[in-house]
């Protein structure tokens, strides 16, 4: 266990702002964490992962606790691989194990920010793929007991970018381990984004094409149009995809003429590209004070360099007033707010 007393967190976190939390503890056992629960009942903490979905608009005052717990293991079944990974695991580090082994199901989620816990947390998603279409448990430790507790899929209550974890029981419960359901059959999920038309310009055969394939495109896509957070600070996509009704959606593109791009979710709903309507409100590329929208992705907000947490919080809350004022629609922060 390694603990830092009024510590910086500029390198725990992605957004660049330099907040410092008045003790930080990384554990490395879960022996560890329930005695840090201990330690801790009564007094404020936080646990983060990679700190890629935070926000913190002022120092932290009380102790931040992070998982230095690594280990993936794996269980065979036929077609099936189990694969069960610790809360500390980069995500992206687990992502690559899996399709280095030609196992399939993660590979449209490759170079998502992020550690292994949050991607139960979050119900992380891209390219036509959720968490929750692989987790099959999650392993928790229960703040005010210390004892564990095993969720279910089901349990979970996953909706897009939504978990109990999110609201019904947030801050009782820690991620230890997730475990998810893979194949060795490889199905392809290629209709959302640009995926077929990279893999076209790439001169990619469909006939022959594996995991490493998808992974790689996934790579190149996201590489181009999102900015390497060591270089220009942010937290990826900043807001949530809205979803409306079909209703509201041919009523929209019929009274304003344009026509508006989105993925199905059921036969009453579809979701609307949050970054699309950020850019028909005229704010990519635009900047407030030190905080900006990316110039190639108008759903990344970016701190040109010494901004503000409260600054980000403006321009978000402005960039949602555009939007709602164009469109009737409102969007809300993928990002969490300390």
């Amino acid at each position: 266990m390694k603990e830092f007393q009024n510590h910086s967190l500029l390198q725990h976190t992605t957004f660049g702002i330099d907040a410092k939390a008045s003790r930080y503890i990384e554990y490395y056992t879960e022996d560890e964490l329930q005695g840090l629960l201990l330690d801790l009942r009564n007094t404020p903490f936080l646990h983060i992962g990679g700190g890629s979905n935070l926000l913190f608009t002022q120092d932290y005052e009380g102790t931040i606790l992070h998982s230095g717990i690594k280990g993936i293991s794996v269980e065979e079944n036929g077609d099936e691989v189990l694969l069960r990974a610790a809360n500390g695991e980069v995500w992206d580090d687990v992502v690559a194990y899996a399709v280095s082994n030609g196992w399939s199901g993660m590979e449209n989620l490759s170079l998502i920010p992020g550690e292994v816990g949050a991607s139960a947390v979050q119900n992380i998603g891209a390219y036509g793929v959720e968490a929750k279409d692989l987790i099959t448990k999650v392993e928790t430790l229960e703040v005010a007991t210390g004892n564990k507790r095993v969720f279910t899929n089901e349990e979970c209550q996953y909706a897009y970018r939504h978990s109990i974890f999110k609201q019904e029981l947030k801050g009782q419960y820690i991620v230890l381990a997730v475990t998810y359901r893979l194949s060795k059959t490889f199905t392809q999920k290629l209709d959302y984004g640009n995926i077929r038309s990279e893999l076209e310009r790439q001169n990619i055969d469909l006939n022959t094409l594996t995991p490493a394939h998808i992974r790689q495109v996934i790579i190149d896509i996201r590489n181009a149009k999102l900015p390497d957070p060591r270089n220009l600070g942010n937290a990826g996509s900043f807001f949530m995809n809205p979803v409306i009704s079909r209703e509201l959606h041919l009523l929209l593109q019929n009274d304003l003429a344009l026509e508006i791009p989105f993925y199905e979710v059921d036969e009453y709903r579809v979701k609307v590209p949050a970054g699309w309507l950020i850019e028909h409100c005229g704010w990519k590329g635009c900047k407030m004070g030190n905080v900006g929208v990316y110039e190639k992705q108008a759903l990344i907000l970016v701190n040109h360099g010494g901004a503000s947490g409260n600054e980000v919080v403006q321009i978000s809350d402005a960039i949602c007033k555009d939007v709602k004022e164009k469109f009737g629609i409102s969007i809300h922060p993928e990002v969490n707010f300390i």
